[in-house]
């Protein structure tokens, strides 16, 4: 059975041809149901963004995740490099703790 994690990485693998793309479902650190898919974080790098404002390129993926966005994901946080911007870095951003839920 296919995961809405496993489809945003193969939509996203498609799409871009990446360098490095990693998905991972933060739905655990959010006011969620266990097992839920609704929260995720993508890095992703790509000759696609070559000339792109940040802006440009996270316009980019929304478009190409547009039949997940709003259901069954409520949230994505999106890192997006070209190969010399992930080139000068040291991986992934870490995520923020999730301020909302009880």
């Amino acid at each position: 059975m296919s995961t809405i994690q496993d489809h945003v990485k193969q939509s996203l693998a498609e799409r871009f041809s990446p360098l490095f793309l990693e998905t991972v479902n933060e739905s655990h650190m959010h006011n969620v149901p266990p097992g839920s898919e609704s929260h995720f974080k993508v890095t992703l790098v790509s000759s696609e963004f070559d000339g792109l404002r940040m802006v440009k390129r996270h316009q980019q993926v929304y478009q190409a995740l547009s039949d997940l966005m709003g259901s069954p994901i409520h949230a994505l946080a999106l890192h997006t490099y070209t190969e010399a911007e992930w080139a000068a870095r040291s991986g992934s951003p870490a995520s923020p703790k999730c301020l909302g839920g009880s």
